[in-house]
């Protein structure tokens, strides 16, 4: 009953922080009740989704800012939930700036002082000081192995080959 209670309390909380005022004040206080860790001066603006499940993952660091609607994210796992399953940090280190509508997937690092560009998705750890955005938009690989929940992430890896743009 106790895991109940406390698993409906965390996402109250969550949800109440994607809509309370004062992003510099209650809505990271919020995060931080969760587990987030937050430092100071940092930014969390409306909208924002910290991993519902994990948000223990997720490490914010001094005068960083969070734009409107991203999504910071430490777990990817379908189905039921496994113990053996932990999640991945996700470590946004001081001064970094990212911009609204991005997704930051796990076990990224995005380095002191970089811009994140709005709209990038992160998949891979971004260096300390560096303007960062996102790709070309235009297909990276070929799919021959669909991602679902009874696939797994290798089994999808082992399936992708480079795009060719020529026929």
């Amino acid at each position: 009953m106790k895991t109940l209670l406390w698993n409906c309390g965390q996402r109250f909380l969550h949800k109440l922080a994607m809509i309370a005022p004062g992003g510099f004040s209650l809505r990271p206080k919020l995060h931080r009740w969760r587990g987030a860790k937050i430092g100071n001066k940092g930014w969390i603006s409306q909208y924002v989704y910290l991993d519902e499940i994990h948000p223990e993952s997720v490490f914010i660091g001094d005068n960083s800012s969070i734009g409107i609607r991203t999504s910071i994210i430490a777990h990817l796992y379908f189905g039921a939930r496994k113990e053996t399953n932990p999640a991945d940090p996700v470590r946004i280190e001081d001064d970094v700036f990212i911009g609204p509508h991005c997704v930051i997937l796990p076990g990224v690092k995005i380095g002191k002082g970089a811009v994140i560009q709005a709209g990038t998705v992160v998949s891979r750890n971004i260096p300390g000081h560096a303007l960062w955005g996102p790709q070309q938009n235009r297909p990276i690989a070929r799919v021959s192995v669909p991602l679902t929940a009874q696939t797994s992430y290798e089994d999808f890896s082992a399936g992708l080959t480079p795009w060719s743009m020529k026929k």
